[in-house]
């Protein structure tokens, strides 16, 4: 059986990223930026006011108070018509441009008003106070964000500063979320006898946002290979389907041949973990199809129906292909190391992603081990922030010691 190393390192050899193209820069947030961008003019474009206050030329105000003329006043957006000469200045607000012949502007703090007279209290500033000049944030062509960076709230007002309304990137998968089984009712129903609510769908599709897919629900598919044929060709039209459900070895679970039969190949099925051992991951060529953007293939994950399985494998690896399509880097989330907040026993034969709770304290990370019931326990994993993981082996784990976890 495959370890989840194992597992992942197939993933990532099958799951090639998304080719490049222009995406709007509204919709670019999360997204992975596809080429270095320079930027094709001064920032600022032109010499500028720090304050509100008064443009003045430095040679002009000397210790005490010096009284100038003011000539105009210079507002954002306005541009100056008159030259500061000597004895004179001119009004200016916040971001206004400079005037010529003033090098300096005063705060209004620093000044009263009488009439066209200004008084300046200040004693002699130098030259350059409260004013940025043209290209002091970047000069034309200099290369300001590269290639790899993920674009946050500050990369894409960047962008928008440098006049970049589209940006190279690649787009979001789109992921088909099936939920399978005759148990399932949606879930605003009253499940009858032997019925339950299908909280996979939400769950996952909800996972599936957080790592930057655009979920496609489908809904439901019976046991019956039939309805799951047809719930599965729809899906392939996805960039990735994630069926919830079936992998397993029960005389109903129908999903891997009915996989086969569809042409979608395997790439593996179980993995030495728990919660989630059954997880099965192929991928269907659908190169001689019509368009289906710049991905000419679906890549397919068969989850464990148990709710927390499904929640596990979708972190550890619908995740990872999401991010591998948009070339985020690591495709594969590290874990970060936390301290054990208290002792706690295992007694597995696999390796374990047991749901946990992690909080810094002290300036470092700290896990505790939340009550949990096993796979089919979700509502166990509503006190976790994160899963933690625990060796395969029967172990006794102290106070203090270090953990590796995974946040969601």
């Amino acid at each position: 059986m495959l370890t989840v190393a194992s597992a992942l390192e197939k993933l990532l050899a099958t799951v090639l990223p998304f080719g490049l193209s222009e995406i709007a820069l509204e919709d670019s947030l999360g997204l992975v930026l596809g080429k270095d961008i320079c930027c094709p003019d001064d920032i600022p474009p032109f010499d500028k006011s720090l304050m509100d206050g008064y443009a003045v030329r430095s040679n002009d105000v000397t210790s005490g108070v010096s009284s100038l003329r003011v000539i105009e006043t210079i507002t954002a957006g306005r541009v100056p018509t008159r030259k500061v000469g000597v004895g004179e200045a001119a009004q200016i607000m916040t971001g206004a441009p400079i005037p010529e012949g003033a090098d300096v502007v005063v705060k209004i703090e620093e000044t009263s008003r009488e009439g066209d007279q200004v008084l300046i209290k200040t004693v002699s500033p130098q030259a350059g106070t409260n004013v940025i000049l043209r290209g002091t944030s970047v000069r034309a062509g200099d290369c300001v964000l590269s290639a790899g960076l993920v674009l946050n709230g500050a990369r894409i007002g960047t962008l928008a500063e440098m006049g970049y309304a589209v940006v190279p990137t690649r787009r979001r998968p789109k992921v088909a979320v099936l939920a399978t089984g005759d148990e399932l009712v949606p879930i605003e129903e009253r499940p009858g006898p032997a019925q339950i609510r299908n909280s996979n769908a939400s769950m996952l599709a909800a996972q599936i946002e957080s790592a930057g897919g655009v979920p496609v629900r489908l809904g439901i598919a019976r046991d019956e290979r039939d309805e799951l044929r047809r719930k599965i060709h729809e899906g392939l039209t996805s960039d990735i389907l994630v069926l919830s459900g079936g992998v397993s070895a029960g005389t109903l679970d129908l999903v891997p041949s009915t996989l086969a039969e569809m042409g979608v190949s395997e790439v593996f099925h179980k993995v030495e973990m728990k919660p989630g051992k059954p997880i099965w991951f192929g991928i269907r060529d659908r190169s001689d199809q019509s368009d289906h953007g710049n991905c000419s293939v679906c890549y397919v994950f068969g989850l464990p129906g148990n709710p927390v399985s499904s929640l596990v494998c979708c972190e550890l690896f619908v995740r990872a292909a999401i991010r591998r399509l948009m070339g985020v880097e690591p495709a594969i989330v590290p874990p970060n190391l936390a301290k054990l907040e208290h002792d706690y026993s295992t007694r597995t034969d696999r390796p374990t992603y047991h749901p946990a709770r992690l909080t810094w304290e002290a300036g470092s990370l700290a896990v505790t081990l939340v009550p949990w019931h096993g796979s089919s326990n979700l509502c166990g994993t509503a006190a976790a922030n994160g899963m933690a993981y625990l060796s395969g082996e029967a172990r006794q784990y102290r106070v203090g010691d270090e953990l590796e976890t995974y946040g969601w």
